[in-house]
């Protein structure tokens, strides 16, 4: 029962470490008024913060791999607590992004050592769900937790809300701190593994899959509330609804996926969610200004977004099965990269008036993506067969 416990603490701490990357997202609009600076000075809190991650991820866990798991990991949130506490003080933007850039330095070890985690505390043949349990916590960041930091920053302040967030980071570790045995220690990343991916021509174009479709995305995503309001006059909350609706839709996409995926193999079932986000971003693209027509694009959008994620992992599981550890970290990495370019490129057409454009932008990252994947598709058999399921 007791790693029941400890895998609902390690999904929270997600949760914990979703919404200190991804809080100024759903309060972009108050936090840059507050803080007498552009939207796009807003979205560089994001920016800034996803090139701390996509460095520290792995730096961090290679140089933590023999601490105390519980040590770490409650390590890791008490500092992201204090971070958002210090937020809420901040007197002015310089001071809120130095504290996010140390803030996200502490969170970087987080989320690949979770999973990491929970595979030493669960039985071998849970491993696989647990870990999907446990990444489960940023999707349901962006379904209910971004809906609300968005009210709370509406109604109460964008100081209040970094308040908030503090307590709840306190929360999270606490939890981590009662559940977690104390013995557990990981593995050294090896450097061999690092040279072995770097060598490997197939990994690197999966991880440049990642790279493209994460910059489209974020080259929209990062912005939506100031987009909705921009284009369509959106209140909070609506905006609310469309983050929550994007979160949902992710849910049952990565749910469906982890059906899917044996029938189909990893490659069909990619293909087949990566076009939906494909599609949901021309939706969003040509319906800007039509409320109706981007909730529809935000749907498709949600439902692929954390089911690629998922099936890119599995497909670097399945390519590096001797290094799967150090490929899904870089994998991690990677993904912060994309955050970093896409909040970046946002950020410069939003301040330039080009709202329109942006979602044409983020399609053509996407659609270089779909065009890797067809062009790397290797003959793979469905999975139901190759374990011989009937």
């Amino acid at each position: 029962m007791k790693h029941y416990v400890a895998r609902a603490a390690l999904m929270l701490g997600n949760v914990v470490i979703g919404l200190s990357v991804l809080a100024p997202t759903g309060m972009l609009p108050e936090l840059a008024q507050g803080l007498h600076v552009g939207i796009r000075e807003g979205g560089l809190l994001v920016t800034y913060g996803a090139i701390v991650l996509c460095i520290g991820s792995p730096l961090v866990a290679w140089l933590t791999a023999h601490v105390d798991r519980r040590l770490l990991l409650t390590g890791s949130l008490g500092l992201v607590a204090v971070g958002q506490a210090a937020s809420a003080l901040a007197p002015d933007y310089t001071v809120i992004l130095a504290v996010r850039l140390v803030m996200l330095a502490a969170a970087a070890v987080y989320t690949p050592q979770a999973a990491a985690t929970v595979a030493m505390i669960v039985p071998e043949r849970e491993r696989a769900s647990a870990i999907a349990f446990v990444f489960l916590g940023w999707t349901l960041t962006i379904a209910g937790g971004l809906p609300l930091v968005t009210l709370m920053a509406t109604h109460f302040g964008w100081r209040a809300a970094f308040g908030a967030l503090g307590v709840i980071s306190a929360v999270g570790t606490l939890l981590l701190l009662a559940a977690l045995p104390s013995w557990l220690r990981g593995r050294a990343l090896p450097l061999s593994g690092f040279s072995a991916i770097v060598r490997s021509r197939r990994i690197l174009l999966i991880l440049l899959l990642t790279l493209l479709q994460t910059s489209g995305q974020f080259t929209v995503f990062v912005y939506l509330a100031p987009l909705l309001f921009g284009l369509a006059g959106a209140g909070a909350g609506t905006i609310g609804a469309f983050f929550a609706c994007y979160g949902a839709a992710g849910l049952f996409g990565n749910v469906a996926a982890s059906a899917a995926v044996t029938p189909l193999g990893i490659q069909r079932t990619l293909a087949l969610f990566l076009g939906a986000v494909f599609a949901g971003l021309l939706l969003w693209s040509l319906g800007a200004g039509s409320l109706i027509v981007m909730s529809a694009g935000i749907a498709f959008w949600g439902l692929g977004f954390a089911a690629t994620n998922s099936m890119q992992q599995a497909r670097l599981a399945q390519a590096a099965p001797d290094f799967a550890g150090v490929a899904i970290s870089l994998n991690t990495s990677v993904l912060y990269v994309g955050q970093a370019v896409g909040s970046g490129l946002g950020g410069v057409l939003f301040a330039a008036g080009l709202l329109h454009v942006m979602g044409y932008v983020g399609l053509a990252f996407l659609a270089a993506a779909c065009l890797l994947l067809a062009v790397t598709w290797v003959r793979e058999a469905p999975l139901a067969e190759v374990s011989g399921a009937p």
